[in-house]
């Protein structure tokens, strides 16, 4: 096994064949195996030690199995042929062996007398419980990982189970699985990110977008923390939908499996290793692995015999339905983890702290309740929910993301004069690891051209408080959530740097009650926004400034259009600054302010939305402002 070096942990059968021998016949099953399972009736190729009668011997053989033995005047009648006594590897005969075993994945779904707690909805979500595609039956979730390069947290199962015949990258994932609970909608818990099925495994991984999770499997209480690679003899455990906790022995090893996954995919031929019964743990209906279980974890047991931390394999296929023997089979860890390109371990990064530890937007913060803007039935509907909500908290604010636009609907964020920090920007533009990446706009739009990464809530803004809180909100501030493109002199010189200067300005300008204010900020879509690199570029934004002075609460709304008409060229530096009225911006934006803040909009007109931009006046300085 990779992950452990004590050598009193591999058993005394193992140690009888040269590390460098066994290597050889490891690729002797990679390279020739596929040849062999083109036999109809082979249905698996691989590493064991043969069996005499009902005795496993020490004799260390290439061991296939097949559907049907006969003897050779009916091997015809099978269209197959008959497998060699020896064969050589490296100038030795290597002795074969021939079982009489078939496999099929496990998601067939058995009749079940009464309910279990494995095949209900539960938050937050752990490994061991009930899952699949929407399309699909049910499967397990095997254990939490994280993407190797943003550190987003999915669930682990098998392709059969995430994805299925007649999926697609992007469905949706239920928890538990249509067979357990029809209602999909109720129990939506994230999209099929990647997959594969092939030699490397039968696996995928799913976004976790409406739920909590915690990584301990169920009822064995501990969480996968690295990758082993198993040998003969190995005990192993896992906690599955349907058997729960079973226990095994590693009997195979560098198995293909030939499976059929039915049309329109059809026979695979899948790499792995295979468990039997373990005669000292057996299970209490004999089996362990039942229609369900795909998906799972086998782990290896301790020298206690308890669960280790350290995984084994990922459950895939049991065996066929007339066949004698219990077994299972199971994809090795590294294929999976390499295929998929995930990890156990969350992502580390010098300030490795959960975004929107700060607790996001506080509605209280002026003194007087001020809450964030509440949707329309069709924003909600494009919102992108973290936990079921709608409202993504960071450090000192909070937003709510668009699926079509994949740029904030608001922003919503606190300043405390009182506590303003002074940090460095070295810190990098990343996507939020909660949040898939489809719905978010990444560094690809902003390379080689004059579009800049402008943050909607300001940096400077947010990095107040303590030293590690104004820290935390430093590196929130630069999740590409927060980020809108904007022309690189947006907030550089000219009018539009008046739009850079509206926070300081009621500082400056306001007798501000205890140097506190609120802002909301975003941007306006339009739906003849242009196009480029396939995003809709945002032309104007918007800003509501909420302060109290002299204990009355005050509100003033801003909008800022940017000229988009020459997008091609990118020849843009026309920015026009408006004040105007928060009806507008609900009218524009498809949501509503709260009352009281609406009742403190100071502008002529506040009731209604006001006339056309081109028939107003922009603001040519700070002095324009009404405050």
């Amino acid at each position: 096994m990779a992950a452990r070096k004590n050598a009193s942990r591999r058993t005394s059968k193992a140690k009888k064949t040269s590390a460098d021998f066994m290597e050889k016949l490891k690729q002797f099953v990679r390279t020739k195996g596929p040849d062999y399972l083109l036999d109809p009736n082979i249905s698996s190729i691989g590493i064991g030690y043969k069996v005499k009668g009902d005795k496993q011997t020490s004799d260390l053989s290439i061991q296939f199995t097949v559907e049907h033995k006969s003897a050779p005047e009916g091997m015809a009648a099978l269209r197959t042929s008959p497998i060699p006594a020896t064969i050589e590897i490296d100038g030795v005969a290597v002795p074969t062996d021939v079982l009489q075993r078939s496999y099929e994945h496990t998601l067939k779904i058995v009749t079940e007398a009464a309910a279990s707690p494995r095949k209900t909805r539960i938050d937050p979500i752990v490994p061991g419980v009930s899952v699949a595609n929407k399309k699909v039956s049910a499967g397990t979730i095997g254990c939490i990982v994280y993407d190797q390069q943003t550190g987003a947290p999915y669930v682990l199962s098998n392709w059969h189970v995430l994805h299925g015949p007649q999926g697609v990258i992007g469905d949706d994932v239920v928890q538990p699985g249509p067979h357990d609970d029809n209602r999909t909608q109720t129990n939506r818990l994230g999209k099929l990110v990647r997959s594969h099925l092939g030699a490397a495994g039968d696996c995928a991984i799913a976004s976790i977008e409406t739920r909590k999770f915690k990584p301990e499997i169920l009822d064995l209480g501990v969480k996968a923390e690295q990758l082993g690679e198993p040998d003969l003899g190995d005990k192993v455990i896992k906690s599955g939908r349907t058997t729960a906790v079973t226990h095994g022995i590693v009997t195979r090893i560098n198995t293909l499996v030939k499976i059929n996954y039915g049309l329109p995919v059809g026979e695979k031929a899948i790499g792995g290793f295979e468990i039997g019964p373990d005669p000292g743990k057996p299970a209490s209906n004999g089996e362990i692995s039942q229609g369900g279980d795909s998906g799972s974890l086998w782990l290896f047991k301790t020298s206690t015999g308890k669960a280790s931390n350290i995984m084994a394999g990922l459950h895939f296929a049991g065996e066929g339905p007339n066949d004698p023997n219990e077994h299972a089979i199971a994809c090795y860890a590294k294929s999976v983890f390499e295929k998929l390109e995930i990890t156990l371990t969350p992502k580390e990064k010098d300030e490795d702290k959960t975004p929107g530890a700060g607790g996001g937007y506080a509605a209280n913060f002026l003194g007087v309740r001020v809450d964030a803007p509440k949707l329309s039935t069709a924003t909600r509907n494009d919102a992108v929910k973290l936990n079921n909500s709608e409202v993504i908290p960071y450090t000192h604010f909070s937003l709510t993301l668009s699926k079509s636009r994949r740029f904030a609907i608001w922003v919503a964020w606190n300043i405390d004069g009182n506590q303003i920090k002074k940090l460095g920007r070295n810190v990098p533009f990343i996507l939020d690891p909660r949040i898939a990446k489809e719905f978010q706009v990444g560094d690809d739009l902003y390379k080689n051209n004059r579009l800049d990464r402008g943050h909607i809530a300001r940096r400077a803004d947010l990095i107040w408080g303590g030293d590690e809180e104004a820290k935390q909100a430093n590196i929130d501030s630069f999740y590409f959530t927060n980020i809108t493109p904007q022309m690189d002199n947006f907030n550089q010189g000219g009018l539009g740097g008046i739009w850079g200067k509206l926070e300081d300005a009621v500082f400056g300008e306001v007798d501000v009650d205890n140097l506190r204010v609120s802002v909301f900020g975003g941007p306006v879509f339009r739906a003849d926004d242009r196009v480029f690199r396939g995003i809709k570029l945002p032309r104007e934004f918007y800003k509501v400034i909420a302060f109290v002075e002299g204990g009355k609460l005050k509100a003033r709304a801003f909008l800022l259009t940017q000229n988009l008409d020459q997008l091609e060229a990118l020849d843009l530096d026309e920015f026009k600054v408006y004040q105007t009225s928060l009806a507008e911006i609900e009218q524009r934006c498809g949501f509503t302010f709260p009352a009281n803040l609406k009742s403190a909009d100071g502008s002529e007109g506040a009731a209604r939305a006001p006339e056309a931009l081109a028939k107003r006046q922009p603001l040519q300085s700070l002095s324009d402002i009404r405050w």
